[in-house]
């Protein structure tokens, strides 16, 4: 099961900086992460969401290889590369239009109670190891917005963050 995470930050550059951070956590295999998003609150009031994965990108990747293998297997190349091209606009198109992991209407309503400039770092989380995670993530600060933990996980977490920023502002 996931739970997603809101996390407010004041500004974008925080919240960039704990989405790598937790990237490496999970190269280091402390987290597993469905997916990964910052909602950044111009000084216009728009909401501008700086998202982990692109779909597009794949659906063309995907076309071009397909292309480049029909033009092998029928000894055509330049209708492999009239397919490929084909298929990748369609893979393209495909990619632009879906949407997987965390919502991004939730994502820019959440967004619009932040403050100008400010970014909410959305995670959406299969797995962790919460003691070591929260301790490398805690020392950036941020105010946790929403949770699809329980009411007591939740309260948890709080507690947890608060006393790990206040054990980092002792040192």
């Amino acid at each position: 099961m996931s739970n997603l995470i809101a996390i407010a930050y004041p500004e974008v550059s925080t919240a960039t900086r704990v989405r790598d951070r937790l990237l490496d956590l999970q190269r280091q295999n402390l987290i597993t992460l469905a997916d990964a998003a910052v909602a950044e609150k111009k000084p216009d009031g728009k909401i501008k969401l700086h998202q982990l994965h692109s779909l597009v990108g794949g659906g063309a990747a995907r076309g071009a290889m397909w292309g480049g293998l029909i033009g092998l297997l029928f000894l055509a190349p330049l209708l492999g590369m009239a397919a490929g091209a084909a298929a990748g606009a369609a893979g393209a198109a495909g990619g632009a239009m879906t949407d997987i992991g965390i919502d991004d209407t939730f994502m820019k309503d959440l967004g619009q109670r932040l403050h100008p400039g400010g970014a909410a770092l959305f995670l959406l989380i299969t797995q962790s190891t919460p003691d070591k995670v929260i301790a490398e993530v805690a020392a950036f600060g941020g105010e946790i917005m929403q949770t699809s933990l329980s009411e007591d996980a939740e309260a948890n977490l709080r507690e947890t963050v608060k006393l790990v920023q206040e054990a980092n502002v002792s040192r």
